[in-house]
């Protein structure tokens, strides 16, 4: 009889110890739904590229999570996306708030950033931002370094069609300056 109580006691640690790591794993991992304020208000932004933005991506304002990306669809009236955030009710930011795509370390996650503006109106349901930044796209930074180094004409070689300082004649004695 004692040995069956332990087995049950060992067994319900065994199935809380799992279900913890679950809901850790979920919230770790942003895929859980819980949504503990239920205040928010959307607005919605259009971007030219959203990168690798995700629906329940944080949206933050000097690195506090101040809402989540509700939804991003492709708008194809004016073939740009379209980004849905659903903003905290306790945060009030200015109509004239800029977003910008930004990234979490050099590889991580890609979030939404806002800059708070200067104007006296605040953001609220329904209002769209007009002053965005899209995603940096590290294939793209790539691409537009490798097309400045092959536009040189050079390639990167020093030796070539370089003067010498002592032949350049740039002083009357022939020193340099």
């Amino acid at each position: 009889m004692q040995r069956s109580k332990m087995d049950i006691w060992v067994g319900l640690f065994v199935i809380v110890g799992f279900a913890a790591l679950t809901f850790l794993a979920l919230q770790a991992a942003n895929l859980l739904q819980i949504n503990w304020r239920t205040s928010t208000y959307q607005v919605s932004a259009y971007f030219d590229n959203i990168g690798g933005l995700k629906p329940r991506a944080a949206v933050r304002s000097s690195g506090v999570v101040v809402g989540r990306v509700h939804s991003i669809v492709y708008d194809d009236h004016v073939y740009r996306a379209k980004v849905v955030l659903d903003m905290d009710d306790k945060y009030a930011f200015s109509k004239d708030s800029a977003l910008k795509i930004l990234t979490s370390g050099l590889l991580g996650d890609q979030y939404v950033g806002i800059e708070p503006g200067y104007e006296d109106a605040n953001l609220k349901q329904g209002d769209s931002i007009s002053a965005t930044q899209s995603a940096m796209v590290l294939e793209n930074l790539i691409s537009a370094f490798m097309f400045n180094k092959a536009s040189d004409g050079s390639g990167g070689k020093s030796g070539e069609g370089a003067v010498p300082a002592e032949e350049s004649g740039s002083g009357s004695d022939g020193r340099i300056d």
